[in-house]
């Protein structure tokens, strides 16, 4: 850390490179899209090395590089508007059982909730859920207030709840038609 702190350019890869699966995991979450993600990673590592000799506490050089990324996320989120489709398409075998198939389903409401949502409560719910923070820590993360992170995994929840409402009452009106 102390060498990458100083310029050493093969020590901060080393450090990146360690954290690099989980920091792409949560750009692709939050963003959801996969060059997005890589775009907002590389930009979040552009500013890390820039800004590392300013890490006053390198033990939390974790933290501090996952809130480099978040707010890169939301950056990227705001500036970029536009919607993604992705389509993956999905090879169903005769043996594969009913309830896998719900789950397949299941998943596939929640992502579409969950991309229907504004970058700042997708970012809350990513690092509340994917990598397990309480919102106390999300807000030192995000450089918020703990009740401006409350209240936006409370949007965000009633947001993805609206959303999965919204898709069962069109397919219930989708399939009488």
């Amino acid at each position: 850390m102390v060498a990458a702190q100083r310029g050493d350019q093969v020590a901060f890869m080393d450090l990146v490179r360690a954290r690099l699966d989980r920091l792409f995991g949560i750009a692709r979450r939050i963003l959801r899209d996969v060059d997005r993600a890589e775009d907002a990673l590389q930009d979040a590592l552009v500013i890390a090395w820039r800004d590392l000799p300013d890490l006053r506490d390198p033990d939390r050089f974790d933290f501090w590089i996952q809130r480099v990324l978040a707010n890169m996320c939301i950056e990227h989120a705001r500036r970029d508007r536009r919607r993604y489709a992705r389509l993956e398409v999905l090879t169903i075998h005769d043996h594969v059982a009913s309830d896998e198939l719900a789950g397949v389903a299941d998943r596939d409401v929640v992502d579409r909730a969950f991309r229907r949502l504004n970058p700042e409560q997708r970012a809350v719910l990513v690092l509340r859920y994917y990598l397990g923070y309480e919102p106390a820590v999300i807000a030192e993360l995000l450089g918020l207030s703990g009740g401006t992170i409350r209240s936006r995994l409370h949007h965000a929840h009633r947001a993805m709840r609206a959303a999965i409402d919204a898709d069962a009452r069109a397919a219930v009106g989708g399939s009488s038609a």
